[in-house]
């Protein structure tokens, strides 16, 4: 495991932050099939791509686990998992949109669903790369291996932006 620790200034654009972008080159090959659930408009890794927000572009604007769910299962080489941080922002993006807001979208139960549909869309060897406060990622528990932990440290009172990079290794 390799782990790196850049300073960087923060930005809600996460894929545009120097050290992720220049992460993301390295991970990423031309050619691949590369989710995007919460892609905030973002379109330079991502070749399907969803946002909750209707005003950004991107090719969906559903619930990231309702967009999840009808990806096909071992589909996906690459997911890029951008979620709201914490329970907060995730009440404030669906607040903001008009959705209703449940304890369950405020828990780590929101976090588990997530992950177990990313697993089943992920082809065998595929890539999750996680971003958060946390190295938590997709977990050995659902096969995933972690690779490589890059640390953003914003400095002042910003909370640093930890990326986890995982391969997984379905059971045959």
């Amino acid at each position: 495991m390799i782990i790196n620790k850049k300073w960087a200034m923060p930005n809600k654009d996460t894929f545009s932050i120097k050290p992720i972008n220049e992460l993301l080159h390295k991970t990423i090959n031309g050619g691949q099939s590369v989710l995007d659930p919460f892609s905030n408009g973002e379109r330079e890794f991502g070749t399907l791509t969803n946002d909750l927000n209707p005003d950004v572009d991107s090719d969906y604007h559903l619930d990231a686990l309702q967009f999840l769910k009808q990806i096909d299962d071992s589909s996906q080489d690459v997911v890029l998992y951008d979620p709201p941080y914490s329970p907060r922002q995730v009440s404030e993006s669906y607040k903001g949109f008009g959705k209703q807001v449940t304890a369950l979208d405020t828990s780590a139960h929101w976090r588990k669903q997530h992950l177990d549909e990313i697993k089943r869309v992920l082809k065998n060897n595929g890539i999750l790369v996680s971003f958060g406060w946390n190295t938590n990622g997709g977990g050995a528990k659902r096969g995933f291996l972690q690779e490589e932990i890059l640390i953003v440290a914003h400095g002042g009172s910003h909370n640093d932006t930890l990326v986890t990079v995982e391969k997984l290794k379905k059971e045959n």
